[in-house]
């Protein structure tokens, strides 16, 4: 019995030598890296929209429709309100019947140019010219043969070829040339005073024209203002306006809503004097709120103040955080991390 326990402590033993033996340890090397470590800095700072804009009435009127309250989210160009347009549609009606009269006032004035201008022989779109009128043209031709011929007459009565009363005739018939000519030549000035007086009556009438298309512009104006739009795509924070409401763009604070874009919020971090030359604009950024303690929220500088706050002796710098889920709110307090430009080995 003895000898059998002996035999099987030996073999046991045996055994865990065995185990021992086998049981081998891979070990590998690798060379030593040198990696930069991050490090950053705090400071705290408010959460403000990316942008914020008031919305106003341009033209007065009675609201008769609203179609946003706060919280909404409203995209830019849509119908934020209308106002009662009936009196600028008929405003515009009436403009729009006082353009019609002016342009017929020019058809009118354009035609006396014409019938005038027929009468005279003056081609449409020519320029006028007294000399140029055929009455006067002709005449002054006629005339200057008379003169031809008394100065021919004049030459052969001093020789004696012809008789006094033959002499008297040419300067007779000169003379009566020459009183024509200045009639007709009269008689032209008239005519174009005449043609003057229809183009300057034509210009007015356009310029009448132009005017009243001014006005209807206007007028379209007004009656599309009564919807007012708008300006941007985001939520509203503020609402002032009320069915039946009178509202003027000549009454202080005329707004009718607040609008906030939030896609993109403004972390403004008031950096204390000794950490500034640390931030530099493209610098990572994380932030962190109460609201979301568990959540860090990124983003990156953008401006910063070319000034310190003298007071707090801070500077303020501004860094864009995106937004989409909208979790992060306008005038949210935030401890913000800002990574430095200048990694720490």
């Amino acid at each position: 019995m003895l000898f059998a326990a002996a035999c099987g402590r030996s073999s046991a033993n045996a055994n865990a030598n065995a185990n021992s033996q086998s049981q081998v340890i891979d070990v590998t090397t690798a060379r030593a890296v040198i990696h930069q470590i991050p490090s950053y800095f705090e400071a705290t700072g408010s959460l403000a929209s990316d942008e914020s804009t008031d919305v106003a009435p341009t033209i007065a009127g009675k609201i008769v429709e609203v179609n946003f309250d706060v919280g909404s989210y409203v995209a830019k160009g849509s119908v934020l309100v209308r106002l009662d347009a009936r009196d600028a549609r008929l405003r515009l009606e009436q403009a729009q019947a006082g353009a019609e009269q002016a342009r017929k006032a020019v058809d009118s004035a354009t035609a006396a140019v014409r019938q005038a201008q027929a009468k005279l022989g003056v081609p449409v779109g020519s320029h006028f010219s007294i000399d140029e009128f055929p009455q006067v043209r002709s005449l002054k031709a006629n005339l200057l043969l008379a003169e031809t011929e008394l100065t021919r007459a004049e030459n052969l009565f001093k020789t004696g070829d012809i008789s006094r009363s033959i002499l008297d005739q040419r300067r007779a018939t000169r003379d009566s040339l020459a009183g024509q000519l200045a009639d007709a030549r009269a008689n032209a000035q008239v005519a174009e005073k005449a043609i003057s007086s229809a183009q300057a009556q034509e210009s007015a009438a356009k310029a009448a024209v132009a005017s009243a298309e001014a006005q209807v512009d206007q007028a379209k104006k007004a009656v599309n203002d009564t919807a007012i739009l708008a300006p941007i795509s985001g939520f509203v924070s503020e609402r002032t306006a009320d069915p039946g409401e009178y509202v003027s763009p000549s009454v202080p604070n005329s707004k009718i809503a607040t609008i906030m874009r939030t896609s993109t919020l403004r972390m403004k971090i008031e950096v204390p004097e000794q950490s500034i030359e640390l931030v530099k604009q493209g610098q990572s950024i994380s932030l962190q709120t109460s609201a979301y303690p568990e959540r860090s929220f990124t983003g990156k500088v953008t401006r910063i103040s070319p000034s310190l706050n003298a007071t707090a002796r801070t500077l303020t710098v501004e860094a864009d955080v995106p937004n989409p889920d909208g979790a992060l709110k306008p005038g949210q307090f935030a401890t913000v991390r800002i990574t430095k430009s200048t990694p720490e080995n």
